[in-house]
């Protein structure tokens, strides 16, 4: 049994992007404890599939629709769930898009689509759910940034501005939050096989690079929920995964301004390999 789940033993979550990816993943394991899952997903058809799925994992499902950057949508999505659920343990923020171009390449437009699933979404679950934690005087919220939020690799800036967001928000309400007895996991891991990619703007390049260093990384969402769920039992802060990450989290803080060369060089050599690649192929 999850830690979680003796820690929270209504077994009540929500989460966003619950219809693929790390979030299907983590409904996979809660279900096998049998939570009840408010899932939730702009796709309707893919959340209604996943949701059979969970329901054969012994999961409980609530399915409510939501596009995570509509406000009005989302605290009525929040009501309905808190209604039927009769409260809420753990809070999902984890519905995101990834992309990337130069700066001035990427237009105005696609920062504020960006910013307002990844950075916006997030804040409309925490503020349309912690009142509701904050009277119950428990609850978990678990925010999934990127290692994107502290690395900050050229041609990403609508991205990493968006899961820097997320990690300040997080910090941010741990202390807020600690008197309540509500606890805030900020989740920062690096590549994993998901699909974050498949909205991508920003052009084919962006979107073959991404899927090359997504299917070199070797990582499957079950794996990575799992740790996740793991830690966030643990009630920790900084869930960094795998252990490049947290390397990599270190060293920007003892050796900042030589992180922000090997980024830059990094990321020069796996964009080299990826335009090698695409050229033979």
């Amino acid at each position: 049994m999850l830690a979680l789940s003796s820690q929270y033993p209504n077994k009540r979550a929500f989460i966003t992007g619950a219809a693929s990816g790390l979030g299907k993943a983590f409904c996979l394991h809660l279900a096998a404890d049998g939570w009840t899952l408010g899932m939730s997903d702009n796709n309707v058809v893919a959340l209604e599939t996943a949701a059979a799925e969970i329901r054969a994992a012994g999961g409980k499902t609530i399915l409510l629709p939501l596009d995570v950057s509509d406000k009005e949508q989302y605290q009525q999505v929040a009501g309905e769930f808190l209604q039927q659920a009769g409260g809420i343990d753990l809070l999902f923020n984890n519905a995101g898009v990834g992309d990337g171009s130069v700066l001035e390449d990427y237009s105005l437009e696609n920062y504020e689509w960006m910013t307002g699933i990844n950075q916006m979404g997030v804040l409309y679950g925490c503020y349309y759910f912690v009142p509701a934690m904050k009277q119950q005087r428990s609850g978990q919220i678990i925010n999934t940034a990127s290692a994107a939020a502290f690395s900050c690799a050229p041609t990403m800036a609508a991205y990493n501005m968006t899961k820097a967001a997320v990690l300040a928000l997080s910090e941010t309400l741990y202390g807020e939050l600690m008197d309540h007895n509500i606890h805030v996991s900020c989740i920062m891991p690096t590549y994993f096989k998901t699909n974050v990619i498949q909205h991508a703007r920003g052009g084919e390049l962006v979107k073959k690079a991404t899927e090359h260093f997504i299917k070199k990384s070797g990582l499957e969402a079950i794996d990575v929920a799992a740790e996740i769920l793991e830690r966030a039992g643990k009630k920790e802060l900084y869930i960094l995964l795998p252990s490049a990450a947290r390397k990599m989290w270190w060293m920007k803080r003892f050796a900042p301004m030589r992180f922000r060369k090997m980024v830059k060089e990094q990321f020069m050599a796996s964009m080299h390999k990826v335009r090698k690649y695409q050229s033979k192929n």
